[in-house]
C-alpha cells in the first residue's frame, strides 16, 4: 500500500504509560530518526551502527545534559513501522521524558498522533488492517480470553481466513470475466457446478465468522448479569459471595437495596458485570423503593443474563410465573434457589423435582456458588471457548461480513437465474470489495484516521 500524503516526516512520542516509573521509552519513526537522535547522543555516531543493536550513553541538547539512556536501533524495513525506528529508554521522570521529546522536536521531529506508529506499519505493509486493530485490542485486553483472541488476529489468523476466501473467489471471477472475451463463441471456462460448491463453502465460512461475533462481543465487552428477585431473597449476599467481599449492605429488613449496585468479576477469562437490583415487589408505599423497583425492571431488559434468586423455603408458584415471563420475553436466565442450608436434602429433592435446570446455593455460607459461576459461563459461551479459531470481536469486521454474505447470496441467485457473466462479475466484485475493506486493501483516508484515532499516543 502506498503512503498517504504527509506521512514522509519523522514522529516522536512516549511509548510507555504516562506517570512516574523506573524507565520510560520514547519512540521515533521516520527517515530522519537516526539523524535527530545522533545530534543528541554523545557516545558514538549512530549513523555508523548496525541495525537491531543497543547503545548506552548520555543525551545532551547543546549545553544541557538530559539523561543517561539506552538507545535501540531498528533500520527500516526491518522495524515495527517499516521505517527507521529508534527507541530511547530513559529514566521514568515525566520531566526528563518531556525534555527528551522537546529536544527531538527541536531537531526536526513532530509529535506523533494517536495510533500513528501502527498506522505507519499498516501503510508500509507490515500489518493489514485487521492486525493493526488487533494491536489496540491487545492493549485493551483485560482477560485471558480477550488476550488470546487479539493475539490470534494479530498473528494473522483472521487475515489468513479472509485471504483464502478472497483468493478462491478471485480465481473464479477471472474465469468468468475471461468468458466475456469469448462471448460470441458461447463457451464456459468456469464450471458452474464447482462454482455452486465454492459458493456453499464461502457462505458457510462467512456465516461461521458472523456467528462468532456474539461470542467475540462477550470476550471483548463482558456480560451484564442482573441479580433479580423478591426483597430479602439474598441478592446482596450473593453479590458479596461472588465477589468474596462485603460490597453490598446486607440486612434482614426487606427493601434494603434501594438502587442498583454494579461490580465486575472475572470468571474463566470472561468479565461479568454483576448488577444487584432492588427487590421486586408489586405493591410498596415507599416512593424510593418504588423507584428502585422501576430501575430493576429496566436492568432486566438490558441484561445479557438474569439470575432469578428466591428463598428455597418460599412457594414455587411465583418462580414458575417468572420463568414463563422470561421465556416469553426471550430473556436468558438461571433459576437460583437460595438458603438451602435451612432445608433438608429430602425436602429439596421432593419440592424441586419438576425443576431440572435449577441451581441450589446458600449465598451466606458460600455453598455451591462455584457451581453457579460455572453455569453462568456455560450459559454465555454455550460450549467451550476455542480461541485457536477465529473469533470476530470488531463491529466493523462484523458489518462488512454481513455485506459479504449478502453479496454471496446475490451471486448464487444470479447462478440460479442463469445471469450473464458480466452481471455475475458485478456481484462477485461487490463481495471482493467488502472482503478488501476488512483487511484494508480497499480503504479511505478518513476511515483510517478514525480507526487509528482510537489508539493510544505512542502506539
Amino acid at each position: 500500500m502506498n503512503k498517504l500524503s504527509g506521512w514522509d516526516d519523522t514522529v516522536v512520542a512516549l511509548a510507555t504509560a504516562q506517570g512516574v516509573g523506573a524507565i520510560g521509552v520514547i519512540r521515533l519513526s521516520g527517515d530522519k530518526s537516526f539523524q535527530i537522535v545522533n545530534k543528541l547522543f554523545l557516545a558514538k555516531d549512530l549513523l555508523q551502527q548496525a541495525t537491531h543493536t543497543l547503545h548506552v550513553g548520555f543525551l545532551k541538547d547543546g549545553e544541557q545534559l538530559l539523561d543517561e539512556v539506552v538507545v535501540s536501533l531498528f533500520k527500516g524495513p526491518k522495524s515495527y513501522t517499516g521505517e527507521d525506528v529508534i527507541e530511547i529508554s530513559c529514566h521514568g521522570s515525566p520531566y526528563v521524558q518531556q525534555q527528551i521529546i522537546d529536544a527531538c522536536i527541536k531537531h526536526g521531529a513532530r509529535l506523533a498522533k494517536a495510533g500513528e506508529f501502527t498506522q505507519r506499519a499498516f501503510l508500509n505493509g507490515k500489518l493489514d488492517l485487521t492486525q493493526a486493530e488487533a494491536v489496540a485490542d491487545l492493549i485493551a485486553s483485560n482477560t485471558a480470553a480477550s488476550q488470546k483472541a487479539a493475539l490470534h488476529t494479530m498473528r494473522g489468523g483472521f487475515s489468513e481466513n479472509l485471504k483464502l476466501l478472497r483468493d478462491r473467489l478471485i480465481t473464479f471471477s477471472a474465469l468468468i470475466e475471461l468468458e466475456l472475451d469469448f462471448s460470441q463463441e458461447d463457451v464456459e471456462f468456469a464450471d458452474r457446478k464447482q462454482f455452486y460448491n465454492l459458493m456453499d463453502e464461502l457462505t458457510n465460512s462467512t456465516n461461521k465468522l458472523i456467528a462468532s461475533f456474539s461470542l467475540g462481543n462477550v470476550i471483548k465487552n463482558g456480560v451484564s448479569v442482573a441479580l433479580v428477585g423478591k426483597p430479602n431473597a439474598g441478592k446482596s449476599t450473593l453479590l458479596n459471595s461472588l465477589l468474596n467481599e462485603n460490597r453490598a449492605i446486607v440486612s434482614e429488613i426487606p427493601g434494603t437495596t434501594r438502587d442498583t449496585i454494579e461490580e465486575m468479576i472475572n470468571i474463566d477469562g470472561i468479565i461479568f458485570r454483576l448488577i444487584d437490583t432492588a427487590g421486586i415487589r408489586q405493591h410498596t408505599a415507599d416512593l424510593v423503593e418504588s423507584e428502585g423497583v422501576e430501575r430493576s425492571l429496566e436492568k432486566i431488559k438490558q441484561a445479557d443474563l438474569v439470575l432469578y434468586l428466591f428463598d428455597a423455603k418460599d412457594e414455587l408458584e411465583e418462580v414458575s410465573t417468572k420463568s414463563s415471563e422470561f421465556q416469553q420475553q426471550g430473556i436468558k436466565f438461571l433459576l437460583v434457589a437460595n438458603k438451602i442450608d435451612q432445608l433438608k436434602e429430602t425436602e429439596i429433592r421432593n419440592k424441586f423435582s419438576e425443576f431440572n435446570a435449577m441451581t441450589f446455593i446458600s449465598a451466606k455460607h458460600h455453598l455451591h456458588t462455584e457451581i453457579l459461576k460455572q453455569k453462568m459461563v456455560d450459559n454465555v459461551l454455550q460450549g467451550s471457548l476455542q480461541t485457536e479459531n477465529t473469533i470476530i470481536t470488531n463491529a466493523r469486521h462484523y458489518h462488512s461480513l454481513i455485506e459479504v454474505a449478502k453479496s454471496l447470496k446475490e451471486v448464487v441467485s444470479g447462478l440460479d437465474n442463469k445471469l450473464s457473466g458480466d452481471l455475475l462479475s458485478l456481484d462477485i466484485r461487490r463481495c471482493l470489495h467488502y472482503l478488501g475493506e476488512i483487511t484494508g486493501e480497499i480503504t479511505h483516508e478518513d476511515q483510517l484516521d478514525y480507526i487509528f484515532s482510537k489508539f493510544c499516543i505512542g502506539k
